[in-house]
């Protein structure tokens, strides 16, 4: 039997010629971004009702992080999570344990990990948009957005060695120091880039089909963002001006001048697909900002491994940390018995989140429609599944 048909079921209506149909987008559908199967009841093309089902993608992160023999074995199972922004996974993991013991982290290390979480949150936003395009039918900006992505991952490997999934981050510092044409490449970066944003408005932002496809869909209300605990871009393209690097500064974010992008209402309604987009290309802009002000005041030296615990053994309590990534609130709770491994853990991760909101947004939609509303939230299976 082959269970990958798409299930059909049809149902009478009291209305003659009329009929109800329930069907699954998904776990094979290339625009639910993952493993993830939405059932969608339809009165003709009109989405009725949508029912996310998850677990496709279980990853286990929080019963493997309580079985590791040592915190900082942690660390790559963090990457697998949200794993095309595996440096911010890691960023809130290491910040949460150092709290915990009572680290302080040499500035150095500081601000190259506050660089290399911002060059991947435009490497994460580059992949996001360029897939929100795709799904809609835009080819080109696709391939120009992942151009640009390589170069950021370039300047990972060159580093960490690895382009995807990074373990660079430890408890008190960093694996290893940047290599030696780091300021350089990230220098590059941020000067070809910025002419670079401008090109994707102008091809797919303020593209009339695309505009189209995205203004007044799956609007969300501020009210409704808030009582879901959306954050991140799809909090803000709703018009709330919530940013933990601002509201609530981690890290050295508070030495650097940047705005919050919010949303508008600029194409359409506010809170629609489009704006949660415009967001994300537009924090882009912040996001070099950031690295422009961290390269050129980053210390030239300093030991990146001097406050790396040799042993990791917290004392009895917990602790819980939040940190701003490209999808939202990342929040890792820890709770310590004083062993070599956590009591327990717990990441609070914002892809959950959102992807909960679908049915408030989707209800009255065309099937079409439901492809750019779940591009519009940029979610990570595996981070949704953890």
């Amino acid at each position: 039997m082959n269970t990958n048909k798409p299930e059909l079921v049809i149902k009478e209506l009291g209305q003659p010629g009329k009929r109800e149909m329930t069907i699954n987008m998904g776990p094979q559908h290339p625009s639910t971004h993952g493993v993830l199967r939405l059932e969608l009841d339809l009165d003709g093309e009109l989405i009725t009702a949508v029912r996310p089902h998850i677990g496709y993608l279980h990853r286990c992160f929080e019963k493997y992080a309580e079985q590791m023999d040592d915190y900082s074995k942690v660390i790559p199972y963090t990457d697998r999570m949200d794993y095309v922004s595996a440096m911010n996974q890691e960023h809130g993991y290491v910040i949460a344990l150092e709290k915990m013991l009572e680290i302080e982290v040499p500035v150095k290390v500081e601000y190259i990990r506050v660089i290399v979480a911002e060059l991947q949150r435009i490497a994460s936003h580059l992949l996001g948009i360029g897939a929100f395009g795709l799904d809609l039918g835009a080819f080109t900006p696709f391939l120009y957005c992942f151009i640009e992505r390589e170069k950021i991952l370039d300047i990972f490997e060159k580093s960490s060695g690895a382009r995807l999934l990074y373990n660079y981050m430890a408890v008190g510092g960093l694996m290893r120091d940047v290599h030696s044409d780091f300021r350089k490449d990230t220098s590059e970066f941020v000067k070809t880039f910025r002419p670079k944003i401008k090109e994707l408005n102008d091809l797919l932002s303020y593209n009339r089909i695309f505009i189209d496809r995205t203004a007044n869909i799956g609007v969300l209300p501020v009210d409704v963002a808030l009582n879901f605990g959306a954050s991140g871009p799809v909090l803000r393209g709703s018009g709330y001006k919530w940013d933990l690097r601002k509201n609530d500064p981690y890290s050295i974010y508070d030495r650097f001048e940047f705005d919050i992008p919010v949303g508008s209402g600029e194409v359409g309604t506010l809170g629609d697909c489009w704006d949660r987009y415009i967001v994300r290309v537009r924090e882009m802009e912040e996001s070099l900002k950031i690295i422009e002000q961290a390269v050129d005041t980053m210390p030239e030296t300093g030991d990146v491994t001097e406050a790396i615990p040799k042993r990791i053994r917290p004392k009895d309590g917990e602790v819980y940390v939040r940190s701003e990534t490209p999808r939202g609130e990342l929040g890792y709770y820890i709770i310590s018995d004083k062993s070599a491994s956590a009591y327990r853990v717990k990441a609070r991760a914002p892809s959950f989140v959102h992807l909960s909101m679908l049915p408030a947004i989707s209800v009255g939609s065309l099937i079409a429609d439901m492809v750019a509303i779940v591009g519009s939230i940029d979610i990570v299976l595996g981070e949704v599944d953890r």
